[in-house]
């Protein structure tokens, strides 16, 4: 934290909203001039929010508290939560400071000329998975998708799940690795339900069974959607390289491995550093 505020004061930076669109569970700021990205947790989430009752600001902060803790097989950044931390009123742009206050205001409060943070969570700074692509070339862009899929099998190999699966929840690091760094939808993998809907007949309108069940239910078939990846060719590459990802039996294998103990394979390094 004091690394920080040194940055901030060295560079008469301000801090402002992050890059890329904003989280439906957290408020994302940083300065342009500093390394680290910094995050509290909304008093309730916005409109977007899919997951139906959301459980409470602690409840949150368990989920980043334990990917501080575990093995994140190089796929999920680490962070570090910080609580009772002040700082200066200078450094956050109107913007950014109206929202803290007006929709995080039971961890932020205005003390003087000073922010004041119930909690404040801490992460290196990567670029949007979006945002990337954006920007990126072909090339660059198509290695970060291959990323993609081997971050997802890293962090099931970790017994973690992301239930919401968009691409703005990951982002690329400085040598085009990809991680997950959002953390309010993580699920212990071997508690997830993997269910289908393949083996509906076509036109049939019956309810499936598993829509009456309890837990998180997740299809595999419609993970090429809810990553939400607009360009066509990067969507069929990703299918072409982990089309495993699609398919029932990969997650029960998995699920199966973790449960007697096996711990599965994971490829830690960004495709391009692969050594042949």
């Amino acid at each position: 934290m004091e690394e920080l505020k040194e940055e901030l004061l060295s560079t008469d930076g301000k801090l402002d909203f992050a890059i890329g669109f904003k989280g439906t569970v957290a408020i994302g700021f940083q300065s342009p001039q500093s390394g680290y990205n910094l995050k509290v947790i909304r008093n309730t989430p916005t409109e977007q929010y899919k997951w139906g009752v959301f459980e409470g600001v602690p409840s949150v902060l368990e989920k980043y508290g334990r990917v501080h803790v575990i093995n994140r097989t190089g796929s999920m950044l680490d962070n570090i939560i910080f609580y009772r931390v002040k700082l200066e009123r200078a450094w956050f742009t109107n913007a950014l400071l109206q929202e803290l206050l007006n929709d995080a205001s039971e961890c932020v409060t205005l003390q003087g000329e000073s922010l004041f943070f119930r909690h404040l969570i801490v992460q290196s700074k990567l670029i949007p998975l979006p945002v990337y692509l954006e920007n990126s070339s072909q090339a660059e862009s198509e290695a970060a998708i291959i990323n993609l899929g081997h971050c997802i099998k890293n962090n099931m190999a970790a017994n973690i799940f992301n239930k919401d699966l968009d691409a703005r929840n990951y982002g690329v690091g400085v040598f085009g690795g990809v991680y997950l760094f959002d953390y309010d939808a993580l699920e212990q993998f071997t508690e997830v339900k993997i269910r289908t809907n393949q083996n509906q007949f076509e036109g049939e309108e019956d309810i499936p069974e598993w829509f009456f069940e309890d837990g998180v239910i997740f299809l595999p078939e419609e993970i090429e959607s809810g990553l939400r990846i607009p360009n066509r060719s990067l969507r069929q590459l990703f299918r072409e390289v982990h089309g495993d990802l699609l398919q029932v039996d990969y997650y029960e294998r998995i699920q199966d491995e973790l449960g007697v103990g096996k711990v599965p394979s994971a490829r830690v390094y960004p495709e391009r550093y692969q050594i042949n």
